[in-house]
């Protein structure tokens, strides 16, 4: 099992952060965001996030491995069918890469090529299942593979969507079908996370806590007009609107999401778009 996985098979608290491959086919930029992550157990590199074309993230998730660091794959269903995303599958495998976290993906129209064709063939819960049998030695279409994958398989989770009860039995499926981590969408509510964690009390999966840097209001009203299952509420924006410095702000709210994270959840997954240098004042105790 990857380090990751062992640490929350242990009930270790776990620190995971999200790097963005680069726009570009130099990674020494994105290595070095890597080098400065003290503290952070894993690294998850989005596959073209918001439907923005950037580097592969398997050919980064290998370099980084060879760097020392423990990479989370994460692989989404919108830019190919079943047959791409198997063949990926067993090269991040057969690359060493362990960690998987499967998304849908979002729609191209919200990206930088919004007449790029959407794929789709599979959602996440479709390709839970296909990596499951992928792990029993058998392919999609029914054959018996040479030799079976192993990864530890994470799944997305929205704790704060609205309504809430579809977004808990598409969680249920998840796990059904190999989930045996979740990293979620950015929670602002206390009672949100609380209510959430104790419907998730009986699967005993674990969940790291997705954290958002909210730099500005600006940022808040952003998420809340184009990112499904975020609501940044009201009193927040407020809080950054008035603010004399909305970074230090969003920083200090950052810091009390990750505080919600120690009390409830099995560690916390840290989002902050490019400022990967005040993780470390998001962490301070």
């Amino acid at each position: 099992m990857s380090r990751l996985g062992t640490k929350l098979q242990v009930g270790e608290f776990v620190i995971t952060a999200e790097l963005a491959p680069p726009k570009g086919a130099d990674p020494e930029a994105i290595l070095r965001k890597a080098e400065a992550l003290e503290r952070v157990d894993a690294v998850n590199l989005t596959d073209n996030q918001g439907a923005r074309m950037r580097m592969a993230p398997l050919a980064l998730a290998r370099i980084l491995l060879e760097r020392g660091h423990e990479p989370v794959l994460q692989v989404t269903c919108r830019d190919r069918n079943r047959i791409a995303l198997q063949a990926d599958l067993l090269g991040a495998a057969a690359l060493g890469i362990e960690n998987l976290l499967v998304l849908s993906g979002d729609h191209p129209r919200f990206g930088d090529h919004p007449g790029a064709r959407p794929v789709f063939d599979l959602d996440s819960v479709q390709l839970l299942r296909g990596i499951q049998q992928l792990q029993s030695g058998i392919d999609m279409g029914g054959s018996r593979l040479q030799s079976a994958p192993h990864f530890f398989v994470g799944a997305s989770a929205a704790p704060a969507a609205q309504p809430m009860e579809p977004a808990l039995l598409k969680i249920v499926k998840k796990i059904s079908c190999g989930a045996q981590f979740f990293q979620t969408q950015a929670v602002f509510e206390h009672n949100q996370l609380e209510k959430f964690m104790g419907f998730l009390a009986n699967y005993r999966v674990p969940v790291i806590l997705g954290v958002v840097l909210i730099k500005n209001v600006k940022v808040g009203e952003f998420l809340n007009r184009h990112i499904p299952g975020i609501q940044v509420p009201p009193d927040l924006l407020k809080r950054l609107e008035v603010a004399s410095d909305p970074l230090a702000e969003g920083v200090s709210f950052a810091r009390e999401a990750v505080f919600w994270a120690r009390q409830f959840c099995q560690g916390v997954h840290l989002m902050t778009f490019g400022r990967e240098d005040l993780i470390p004042a998001i962490l301070a105790d």
